[in-house]
């Protein structure tokens, strides 16, 4: 178990799961949930794929400013965008992949990418899918 630093967070889903309902313990989440066209479902509705490229683009960007500040590197207009892929594992189950795609302004590419790979390595999100599924972060110009 870990230590945590004071926040936990909580949802319940209900319902038939990826078309159900989902609501967060304050009700600050509070979604309808539909699988996507693209597998089949209607699409009406929010799925846990949208869902965790939400929370993994924040939390990134978060670790990214947090390692900014570390360094003493000015940063400004900085973004974070996360694909969320779902596929077959080829062993009757599903497995996911992420792209992110992260643009720092007026810093060289070089300089950029070293933010990243750092934020990489502080990211819960990066910190917990490590080894576990395909990740590719990516500086890309804004």
């Amino acid at each position: 178990m870990i230590q945590t630093i004071g926040y936990t967070a909580e949802a319940l889903s209900t319902g038939a799961g990826r078309d159900g309902h989902v609501r967060s313990d304050d009700g600050r989440v509070d979604l309808e949930m539909a699988p996507p066209k693209g597998l089949g479902g209607s699409g009406e509705g929010s799925n846990p794929e949208q869902l965790f490229a939400a929370g993994y683009a924040a939390c990134f960007h978060s670790a990214l400013q947090a390692v900014a500040r570390q360094q003493k590197v000015a940063v400004a207009d900085t973004s974070v965008g996360a694909r969320v892929h779902i596929g077959s594992n080829g062993e009757g189950g599903f497995e996911l992949a992420v792209e992110l795609e992260v643009v720092v302004p007026d810093v060289p590419r070089e300089q950029a990418q070293a933010l990243a790979d750092a934020a990489e390595q502080v990211c819960p999100y990066s910190n917990a899918t490590r080894g576990n599924i395909d990740v590719t972060v990516t500086v890309v110009e804004g």
